[in-house]
């Protein structure tokens, strides 16, 4: 495997603030490019999920209670590796009774405190359609509220079969009503045996959920036990559906073989060209 020594800097610091990242335990393919650019995608409250996504490498249980500490290592760590722009995910934590929210909330928090200028884009879990625990990540006021689609309706019992494609609309569209002055962003996987008719009404489903970012990218067989890939979609055909998104009205759409949901997300943000600010 390729290393170097940003990468290998951007290794100690998260393994010195004990974190974890998505880079790291979903297997991406950009870990070394991100790594080497001291950017990294930052998972809290564990590296253990209470769903079993059959696209995902990360594993299920056991788990354990969030770490009150966690929000402060993380920053930290955004703050040595001169971070301006910090993605944070999360494991989906079912066993919390807000899914983890106020977690979210403690980390942006956190992020201000430590980098007074940073922008912060979360990209959250569906907190079983709760609107509650959605309005505590909204308070704390990201600067992007990234919640991934994912694939296909038809795909979902295969795919995310704990998910549920219509909680996740609705969640984007609460978001988009609660707090307009937060863009709303999400990600489809492309390759999983979707046709271009269910690939058009997916998207514009989003749009008509209020998303105005979008990531598209061609899903990989992280391990073995996960899905095989169905397709393998060719360089030009993302740009059409790049055309085809940004005609439904998208703000911005970065789609590209190796792109996903947090890749080079702060260049994204920069590239839409107009200030976004927190009210």
């Amino acid at each position: 495997m390729p290393s170097g020594p940003q990468y290998e800097e951007t290794r100690r610091l998260l393994r010195d603030g004990h974190l974890h990242t998505v880079c790291q335990e979903a297997h991406c393919p950009n870990i070394f490019e991100c790594f080497s650019r001291h950017t990294a995608t930052f998972l809290i409250l564990g590296d253990h999920c209470t769903r079993d996504c059959r696209f995902c490498a990360v594993q299920q249980g056991p788990l354990q209670p969030p770490d009150p500490d966690e929000p402060r290592r993380v920053a930290r760590a955004a703050a040595e590796m001169r971070l301006r722009y910090v993605v944070v995910t999360s494991v989906t934590r079912d066993d919390l009774p807000d899914g983890g929210a106020a977690h979210f909330a403690a980390t942006i928090e956190a992020l201000r405190l430590a980098i007074p200028e940073v922008r912060v884009e979360v990209l959250i879990p569906d907190f079983q359609g709760d609107p509650a625990a959605l309005a505590v990540v909204l308070a704390a006021t990201p600067d992007v509220l990234n919640h991934n689609i994912e694939t296909v309706p038809r795909l979902y019992p295969t795919v995310r079969p704990q998910a549920q494609y219509q909680r996740s609309l609705r969640l984007l569209a609460d978001a988009a009503r609660q707090a307009p002055h937060i863009p709303t962003k999400s990600g489809l996987m492309l390759g999983l045996g979707e046709s271009d008719a269910e690939i058009r009404q997916t998207l514009a489903d989003l749009r008509g959920a209020h998303c105005r970012l979008l990531t598209l990218g061609q899903y990989l067989q992280p391990t073995p036990r996960n899905l095989p890939v169905v397709r393998y979609v060719p360089p030009e055909e993302f740009n059409q559906w790049r055309r085809i998104a940004l005609d439904l009205g998208f703000d911005h759409v970065a789609a590209a073989p190796f792109v996903r949901s947090s890749y080079q997300a702060g260049e994204v943000f920069s590239d839409m060209g107009k200030e976004f600010t927190s009210q």
